[in-house]
C-alpha cells in the first residue's frame, strides 16, 4: 500500500502569509523520517526549518531555492511505498490547479487573539483547540505569546491551549504595580477564573517558568502539571549582562548581540526580529515595565526568588526541559530536581522554538499521563 504525501508551506504564527525557500536539506530520492528537517524557510518574523509530518522518500522538490511561496503552497512530494512519476505528476497537477493562495491564511477562518479586562487592565490571550484539561503557555522576560508560534497548534490537537501576554509585554497593558512574580501569577490565575478553568496544565519558559512555579506555590490545587522550559526560579545564577543589555538596547546594533545569546543558531536573529523587538521596546510604558521587573525579579544580575521547593514538595507533577547550551540560565539548575528532566544537547535558551517538535512531543507525552 503506497501513499503520496504533499509537503506544504507551514503557517507559523498569526501573521505569517508567505515564506522564502532558503535551501533544501534533503535531496530527491532521499529517505526522510517524520520530524526530519527537510528545508529552511525564512519568513518576515523568523528563519526556521520545515519538518516532515510523515516518513517516506522525497520524490519531488517542487519549490525552488529563493522562491517565495504563500502559506499552504506545495513544496514537495513524499512517497511511502511505490508510485510512478506519472502518478506524482498527477498529484502535483491536481494540487496546483485547486490551490488558492490565501485560503490557508484567511483572516476570518481561524481563531484570533482576544483582549479582556482583568482587574482593571487589558490582557491579550490567544486560544485554539478544545477538549481535555486546558494547557496554558506563559512566555518569558521581554517575550509575548508569539514565542509559542511553533508549539501552540501542535499542542492544541485534541486539547484547549491558551497563550497570554503578561502585563508589560506584547499587546497587554504595560503598567505594572509591584512588578513581582505574585503580580504576574495573579494575572494568570485571574485569566483561568475568567475562562472558567478550574484546573490546567501550565507551561512556562524562562521568567514564565518562575511565574508558573509561583502559581503552583499559591494554588497547587488548580494545576494538573507543570512544564518548565529553561526556567527561572530554580537557582540564583542568570546572565545579568544579557538582561541589562536587552533592557538598555535602543537600536539594532545594541540589540542583536543580546538576542543571539538566546539561540543556538545565531542566524535565526534576522532583521525583522530585531525590528519587531525594537518596535515593542519603544512602546510607551515598556521600558519602565522591563526595568521594574528586572529590578524586582533579577536584581543585581541574580535571581531573587528561589522556588525549588515547589518542585521538591511533589504536589504538582513537573517536567523540566533545558537546552544544554543555554547561555541565559544554566541547565545545571535542573540537577537534583524531583521532576522528569530532559536536557536537549546543543540547544540554547529558546529551545521551544529551535527544537519545537521534540519539545512538543515531550510536553504531550507528559501531560497525557496527568
Amino acid at each position: 500500500m503506497s501513499q503520496i504525501f504533499t509537503l506544504t508551506m507551514p503557517k507559523w504564527g498569526l501573521s505569517m502569509t508567505e515564506g522564502r525557500v532558503d535551501a533544501w536539506l534533503k535531496e530527491e530520492g532521499q529517505a526522510i523520517t517524520k520530524g526530519d528537517e527537510v528545508m529552511d524557510v525564512e519568513t518576515d518574523k523568523i528563519s526556521s526549518s520545515v519538518e516532515a509530518p510523515f516518513s517516506g522518500i522525497l520524490r519531488r522538490q517542487v519549490a525552488r531555492q529563493d522562491e517565495t511561496l504563500p502559506v499552504g503552497a506545495l513544496l514537495g512530494v513524499v512517497v511511502e511505498g511505490e508510485a510512478s512519476d506519472a502518478e506524482i505528476d498527477a498529484v502535483i497537477e491536481q494540487f496546483q490547479s485547486s490551490f488558492v493562495p490565501g485560503d490557508a491564511v484567511d483572516e476570518d477562518s481561524g481563531p484570533k487573539p482576544q483582549k479582556i479586562e482583568l482587574d482593571g487592565r487589558l490582557i491579550r490571550y490567544f486560544e485554539r483547540g478544545e477538549g481535555a484539561t486546558p494547557l496554558v503557555l506563559i512566555h518569558g522576560f521581554g517575550g509575548d505569546l508569539n514565542n509559542w508560534l511553533f508549539n501552540h497548534e501542535a499542542l492544541a490537537a485534541g486539547r484547549r491551549v491558551i497563550a497570554l501576554d503578561l502585563p508589560g509585554h506584547g499587546e497587554s497593558a504595560k503598567t505594572l504595580q509591584r512588578g513581582d512574580l505574585d503580580e504576574l501569577s495573579g494575572v494568570v490565575l485571574a485569566l483561568l477564573d475568567h475562562l472558567d478553568i478550574n484546573a490546567a496544565h501550565l507551561v512556562g519558559h524562562s521568567m514564565g517558568g518562575a511565574v508558573a512555579l509561583n502559581v503552583a506555590r499559591l494554588m497547587p490545587q488548580r494545576l494538573r502539571s507543570l512544564t518548565l522550559i529553561g526556567s527561572a526560579g530554580l537557582g540564583a545564577e542568570i546572565n545579568g549582562s544579557y538582561l541589562q543589555g536587552f533592557v538598555d538596547a535602543a537600536n539594532r546594533n545594541a540589540l542583536k548581540p543580546q538576542l543571539v545569546q538566546l539561540f543556538s543558531n545565531a542566524e535565526l536573529v534576522n532583521r525583522q526580529m530585531l525590528d519587531d523587538m525594537l518596535k515593542y521596546k519603544r512602546l510607551e510604558g515598556v521600558d519602565a515595565a522591563l526595568r521594574q521587573l528586572a529590578g524586582s525579579v533579577f536584581r543585581d544580575g541574580r535571581q531573587q526568588v528561589d522556588l525549588r521547593e515547589v518542585v521538591q514538595a511533589g504536589h504538582v507533577p513537573t517536567l523540566v526541559i533545558w537546552g544544554s547550551d543555554d547561555a541565559i540560565i544554566p541547565a545545571a539548575h535542573a540537577d537534583g530536581l524531583a521532576a522528569r528532566v530532559e536536557v536537549l544537547p546543543g540547544q540554547g535558551h529558546m529551545v521551544q522554538m529551535e527544537a519545537a517538535e521534540q519539545v512538543n512531543r515531550l510536553i504531550l507525552d507528559f501531560i497525557q499521563q496527568h
